[in-house]
């Protein structure tokens, strides 16, 4: 009779040993080449001039070098809007677009998964629909509506936008509707609990790998904005505009370039690590049975 493998005093699946390091091995090959392009954006931030402009290009750096970075910082010194201002702007556009999308998002997709109301099928065909119209499509339309609101030229403008995203929306819907057991949140309804509380406390807790998915998504896209149509004044761009802004003058910052794209890929990576280990937990410990 075939013995059960044991790991930690855990069964575990019976596989065997050179099954196990064969999948390893592919993992940590499949890792080493996703993680090559990024690899490759900080060698280019390393390189002086000569190196970058090199033909042939090589992927490694010869002769590492921190001058593109200070030549960065000594660019953004002589900005006549203080740089620490972008970066606030970035920042607050980043987070409070992100949290105002997690929430209409997570409150409008339990209404439509999990409440029963006429209409709320061909809400969300209309949902999906929306999904189908590129940003570029609806520029006038948008303009239009922010002037109107006379938002043009305020946060407002890249904020409440960020709010209504479609995508979020259909992501945290069709979640809800794999992953919220009907039964918990008639049990939680029978038990007193108000609507509000069963789908901040039941639902949400439930539904973690999508929100934090969402969280991801939308910071990053935020984070990475670059100029806008809706904003004028200068006191109101972003870090991304303004680092554009400075690297574009010519060939002789293309070490500054590199630099700043390092600066730019830094914070959505970060977000991204800390978060995906709970993305990884809560995904095989969520799904519950009638």
């Amino acid at each position: 009779m075939a013995r059960l493998r044991t790991r930690k005093h855990k069964v575990v699946l019976n596989r065997s040993v050179g099954g196990d390091i064969g999948i390893n091995v592919l993992l940590v090959l499949m890792g080493a080449f996703m993680f090559l392009p990024m690899l490759y954006v900080v060698m280019q931030s390393l390189k002086p001039l000569d190196e970058l402009w090199m033909f042939p290009p090589r992927f490694y750096v010869m002769s590492p070098t921190l001058k593109n970075y200070t030549d960065l910082f000594q660019l953004m010194s002589t900005s006549w809007v203080p740089f620490s201002r972008y970066i606030f702007n970035t920042v607050l556009i980043s987070v409070l677009g992100t949290l105002g999308n997690l929430l209409l998002s997570s409150l409008a997709a339990y209404a439509l998964a999990k409440i029963k109301f006429p209409g709320r099928g061909w809400m969300f065909q209309v949902v999906v629909l929306s999904l189908m119209f590129n940003s570029t499509v609806t520029a006038i339309a948008n303009f239009l509506t922010m002037s109107t609101l006379h938002w043009v030229d305020t946060y407002l403008a890249i904020i409440i936008p960020a709010w209504g995203s479609s995508l979020g929306l259909y992501l945290m819907k069709n979640f809800m509707e794999t992953s919220v057991s009907d039964a918990v949140l008639e049990s939680a309804r029978l038990d007193g609990a108000s609507e509000f509380t069963t789908f901040l406390k039941i639902a949400m807790p439930m539904v973690k790998p999508a929100w934090l998915t969402l969280i991801i998504y939308s910071f990053q896209g935020l984070w990475n904005a670059g100029n806008s149509i809706y904003i004028y004044s200068e006191q109101l761009k972003t870090f991304n505009y303004a680092i554009s802004q400075i690297v574009n003058a010519g060939i002789a910052r293309a070490g500054a370039a590199a630099a700043s794209q390092v600066i730019m890929m830094a914070v959505p990576i970060i977000v991204f690590i800390i978060s995906q280990s709970n993305i990884i937990e809560t995904m095989g410990s969520s799904g519950m049975k009638d």
